[in-house]
């Protein structure tokens, strides 16, 4: 005999479908090509103001030479 206080629970189903898991992943893919490119970005910006910066310290260098 089955006790009276147990009830049969209707199980929830956590397992994301495979429709889920391919739009997750693509999601987490389109986030790393956005990252990416932004840290290309950023990567430019940041060589070009070190290359300005590099310049006027050289023509600065050079004027105190001269």
């Amino acid at each position: 005999m089955e006790p009276a206080c147990r009830k049969d629970k209707p199980k929830l189903n956590t397992t994301p479908t495979r429709g889920d898991r391919v739009k997750q992943k693509s999601a987490q893919q389109e986030l790393k090509q956005r990252q990416r490119a932004e840290i290309y970005a950023l990567n430019k910006v940041m060589t070009e103001l070190e290359q300005q910066q590099f310049e006027a310290f050289c023509k600065q260098m050079q004027s105190q030479a001269e």
